[in-house]
């Protein structure tokens, strides 16, 4: 079957490397499909263009992967529109975050005939099989579509057991215009650095109250398996600097371990990023990490409010996060620190305790901000919003209330809607002030060192590294 794979814009100059459609690619080539990528995401084309690509091209299915946000939600819909209005339509599949847990929903807006519901590796290949064949798709798990209206909803798929991980082929690289996407700058890079994204597991054992999970549990990829691709993406692309962009690469201190030691025995000379827990991030495991070659972690905060976090479900303390915080600036790698504001029954205190924290942690070395909480469907926070009628529905969720991720969708909070907006404006004023006064003396430093020191290693004020 002739597959297009569509990366839709994201709006950016550049964009992640979109890992989820080269695993499919990578499968589907496998199974003696024919596979080509549409990159939107690259060159930004219009609309109107997909439309003309798909009447020259005629692909018989194209497929799309997509989270829950409110502009990939509006994106989609363009999309859809194009795919839908050409003479000989494909067939058309959704996957991803997005639709997963609202499947009747993205399938009537989107006009799509198929959702494929969480790994899609398999199910996928099964599916393509079935409609070439012209076999019936009821047998076929992690699948939803509309028969005569009405939405069916086949078994859950098993989820690909951890034995099982390595024998899924690489991502199909070759489809993919990899020299745009190592083009993205993530942190602790230099300028001539090369980035790229490897996944080394798949899911996460928490249960942020905020968060959607597809799976339960976690599942990990062999370290050799890892190296392995690591290596590939060495050779082939001049890789440098690698983003390991699991939900979180740190599930734990031994697995940790674990990868550290399998990059120092391969000796890649590779730095790289990661998603990290705030209550492993002791000192010496740090240590082995920034041997290893790790350049940032990327803890999700959230909060440094105690009865916050537990309603978030955490499972973290504000004394592990200052704890974890100052052990990973010790060791040399930079913290990110991801935070939110309007969980359940937050105020003014809860949001100047984030802002305290913020301003005493700032290493300057990266832009931080705190962004209004969004309930997206599937994640615990949705289902009680829809409970307590904050939210009517779906619909009501990306048609009316999320319509910027930096806004409200649902105030959960003490404080009215403009109380909030106040409250958060004040706070990022703050953080912002703090942060750009910090890159103000810097330049200020920086300039008197060129004329009064005649620094011959200045190379114009745009190159400067953290700029």
């Amino acid at each position: 079957m002739k597959v297009l794979l569509i990366a839709y814009d994201h709006d950016g100059y550049t964009s992640w490397f979109p890992h989820g459609l080269a695993y499919i690619a990578a499968v589907l080539r496998n199974a003696g499909h024919e596979i080509s990528v549409y990159n939107q995401d690259q060159y930004h084309w219009p609309e109107s263009h997909l439309k003309e690509y798909l009447i020259e091209n005629e692909p018989e299915l194209v497929a799309i992967s997509l989270i829950a946000g409110y502009y990939q939600y509006r994106k989609l819909l363009k999309v859809s529109e194009a795919i839908n209005s050409v003479p000989n339509r494909p067939i058309y599949i959704l996957g991803g975050h997005g639709p997963s847990p609202e499947p009747e929903y993205f399938l009537k807006k989107s006009g799509a005939d198929f959702i494929i519901h969480g790994e899609g590796e398999i199910t996928v290949v099964e599916l393509l099989g079935a409609l070439e064949g012209k076999k019936d798709v009821s047998n076929i798990d992690g699948l939803s579509y509309l028969k005569d209206g009405v939405l069916v909803k086949t078994n859950e798929r098993a989820m690909i057991k951890n034995e099982d991980l390595d024998s899924i082929p690489f991502p199909a690289w070759d489809l993919f215009p990899i020299d745009y996407y190592a083009m993205l700058q993530l942190p602790g890079m230099e300028r001539t650095d090369r980035s790229m994204t490897v996944i080394t597991s798949r899911g996460c054992p928490y249960h942020c109250n905020f968060c959607y999970r597809m799976d339960t549990g976690t599942r990990l990829r062999s370290v050799e398996s890892i190296i392995e691709e690591i290596r590939e993406l060495i050779k082939r692309y001049n890789i440098t600097y690698i983003n390991f962009s699991d939900e979180l690469t740190m599930v734990g201190v031994r697995r940790t371990q674990e990868l550290c030691e399998g990059l120092l025995k391969a000796d890649l000379g590779i730095k790289w990023y990661c998603n990290g827990r705030i209550n492993f991030a002791k000192p010496e495991l740090l240590k082995l990490m920034k041997k290893a070659g790790c350049a940032f972690i990327g803890y999700g905060v959230e909060s440094l409010d105690e009865e916050t976090l537990k309603k978030m479900d955490k499972m973290i303390t504000p004394k592990q996060i200052e704890e974890g915080i100052e052990a990973t600036q010790k060791a040399g790698i930079i913290a990110g620190t991801f935070m939110i504001f309007g969980n359940i029954g937050e105020n003014r205190d809860t949001l100047q305790k984030a802002v305290d924290f913020l301003l005493k942690y700032d290493d300057h070395e990266q832009l931080r901000t705190i962004r209004a909480l969004t309930p997206y469907p599937g994640s615990p926070l949705y289902y009680n919003a829809l409970e307590k009628g904050l939210l009517k529905d779906v619909a009501d969720f990306y048609e009316n209330k999320h319509v910027n991720s930096d806004l409200l969708t649902v105030n959960f909070t003490q404080l009215s809607d403009d109380e909030f907006y106040q409250a958060l404006c004040k706070a990022n004023k703050t953080i912002l002030k703090n942060y750009y006064d910090h890159k103000l003396k810097d330049a200020l430093k920086q300039t008197e060192k060129l004329y009064l020191e005649k620094d011959i290693t200045f190379r114009g004020y745009r190159h400067s590294k953290h700029s």
